[in-house]
């Protein structure tokens, strides 16, 4: 695990929340960091992140990082957004049942990417549906997942 990532998550799960996604970039210099609620079976309908969130964990993380002794110019906290990606096993289990497109890195029967219905996902293998068939990837092999945004009748998400 990433060195900043471990600070991430520390920080932002003492917050109540959880840390679906961060980025690096511009030679380190530029952090964004995705957050999430932590997830309840419990709670429907799930309740999404606000400004306040982001804005309560980009203070905390300025503080921690400054501490942590990790120099950036700058920081963006935000939520995963609906075409959020994929990358723990958790995730896939928490949104199975969803749309998902899934870029392999070594091909699958000549192909690398995939689009269906996220079936779940047991000894860190990812079982989709897709065109009537189940494929069964490999975590190791995917170089990214995201969920396909669903447009409701209406033309809404």
């Amino acid at each position: 695990m990433h060195a900043l990532e471990q600070v991430f998550d520390r920080t932002v799960r003492g917050l109540g929340y959880e840390l679906a996604d961060f980025e690096i970039s511009n030679r380190g210099r530029m952090l964004r960091v995705f957050i999430d609620k932590i997830h309840d079976v419990q709670s429907e309908p799930r309740s999404l992140i606000t400004l306040a969130d982001c804005e309560a964990v980009s203070r905390q993380l300025a503080r921690v990082l400054e501490v942590e002794g990790f120099g950036y110019d700058r920081l963006e906290v935000s939520s995963p957004g609906l075409d959020r990606r994929l990358k723990k096993a958790a995730d896939f289990a928490r949104f199975a049942g969803q749309t998902a497109e899934i870029r392999l890195r070594e091909p699958l029967n000549g192909r690398r990417r995939f689009v269906g219905i996220v079936r779940g996902i047991k000894d860190d293998q990812v079982e989709l549906e897709s065109e009537g068939v189940s494929y069964v990837f490999a975590l190791a092999n995917l170089e990214r997942a995201r969920l396909v945004p669903q447009v409701k009748a209406g033309g809404r998400k």
